[in-house]
């Protein structure tokens, strides 16, 4: 068993959203967007805790807080709060860190004082083959 297995252990990883990604006016992109960095995140834990990819069993709860849009850096983070035998109950956070501001040029960009949080959720992963 990895010494990951623990109650708040977390992993974050940061993406550019292209535009190209845009999917509505505004330069808005699709809330599934932040979903699919939650399963990026969750497979990351897994190898870390159970030396697998595991399985995503399903979502509790999910809210979409804010939009994300084409031109930010969005933040997810994976937490570990309740670990079965096999299963792994995690909350996701998506933060955007940084957005870009085409009102000061087509290529300008900042970084944002407080993060914006877009979308919260709870899930379940299953280690196949939990380590023993």
């Amino acid at each position: 068993m990895s010494g990951a297995l623990v109650e708040g252990f977390s992993v974050t990883h940061r993406r550019y959203v292209p535009h190209s990604h845009a999917h509505y006016g505004g330069n808005l992109v699709d809330g599934a967007y932040g979903l699919g960095m939650f399963g990026d995140v969750a497979t990351e834990m897994l190898i870390h805790t159970d030396s697998d990819e595991g399985l995503f069993a399903g979502y509790s709860s999910v809210e979409f807080a804010a939009p994300i849009q084409a031109g930010d850096v969005v933040e997810a983070t994976a937490t570990l709060v309740r670990i079965g035998k096999r299963s792994r109950e995690i909350e996701f956070e998506a933060r955007v860190v940084c957005r870009s501001a085409p009102e000061r040029g087509p290529s300008a960009a900042g970084v944002l004082a407080e993060p914006i949080v877009v979308t919260r959720a709870r899930g379940t992963v299953v280690a196949p083959k939990a380590a023993e």
